[in-house]
């Protein structure tokens, strides 16, 4: 049964293209990937996704249920029953870590009492592996801490919809072995997720379906069986990573020559 449908999906910015007509469909309890080169549209289509952004054309339908539609209680339980992992973590900068997670309990649990708000964090931050203090911000904390938090942040309603923009982006092995294994978890549970990444050992391991996306449109969309069979998607793959870590590899360097120039 599907849980999530696009149909007719479009998405402009200031005139430029990003998506274009894409049609597509999420069964329930299965991982899809998205992937694609740099720039394919890839991180837009999960956010109108997730009703995050408005399409510009199309519908997004969760649960036959039109996102753009819901009144608020029903915009309120759709956000309660899915969740959102973004690639840079979207941890507020001036609040801490302990009001940072406060907040979906708060929002959808409001009878919820301190202490078993606090009681709930702190299950989730030991499922998570996170064990340094919640009083202080985010500047204190590595990346992969982050993304932790943001990971625990995600899981306190026991969403069972997931959406995760490059989630293991960045992170050494130790805090993206951590993720991912958490997403097996999610995926063991029979929880739907979508997933944006470059990672061809993550897609093969984690996907049932794999989305291709070129110049904003679906270009293919098959099971994962078909994708390991596909040398050439495979090898468009590997290309994408690569021009991903030259790129990488280029604006690290050149925020470099502008440290030393200061």
């Amino acid at each position: 049964m599907e849980i999530l449908s696009l149909k007719n999906i479009s998405f402009s910015s200031q005139n430029n293209s990003i998506v274009q007509n894409v049609n597509i469909e999420l069964e329930e309890g299965k991982t899809t990937a998205l992937i694609g080169p740099s720039g394919s549209g890839k991180s837009t289509l999960l956010k109108l996704s997730a009703g995050l952004i408005i399409p510009s054309e199309g519908d997004v339908y969760y649960r036959g249920r039109n996102i753009a539609h819901m009144n608020r209680a029903q915009n309120l339980e759709f956000r309660k029953e899915s969740a959102f992992i973004f690639q840079d973590s979207a941890l507020w900068a001036n609040q801490s870590l302990m009001q940072i997670l406060e907040l979906p309990l708060r929002i959808h649990f409001p009878e919820m009492s301190n202490s078993k708000r606090k009681q709930r964090i702190n299950e989730v931050m030991d499922i998570v592996g996170y064990k340094r203090d919640l009083s202080i911000r985010p500047a204190s904390l590595s990346m992969g801490e982050q993304k932790l938090i943001a990971f625990g942040r995600a899981m306190l309603c026991s969403p069972s919809l997931l959406f995760l923009d490059e989630w293991t982006e960045s992170l050494d092995d130790y805090s993206a072995n951590r993720l991912i294994t958490l997403v097996k978890q999610q995926k063991i549970n029979n929880n739907t997720i979508i997933f944006v990444g470059h990672n061809l050992g993550i897609i093969e391991d984690l996907a049932d379906h794999v989305v291709l996306i070129v110049g904003g449109q679906i270009h293919t969309s098959m099971t994962r069986e078909q994708f390991e069979r596909d040398k050439s998607l495979s090898e468009l793959l590997k290309m994408s990573i690569t021009e991903r870590n030259l790129e990488k590899d280029s604006n690290e360097k050149s925020n470099k020559r502008k440290g030393k120039k200061r």
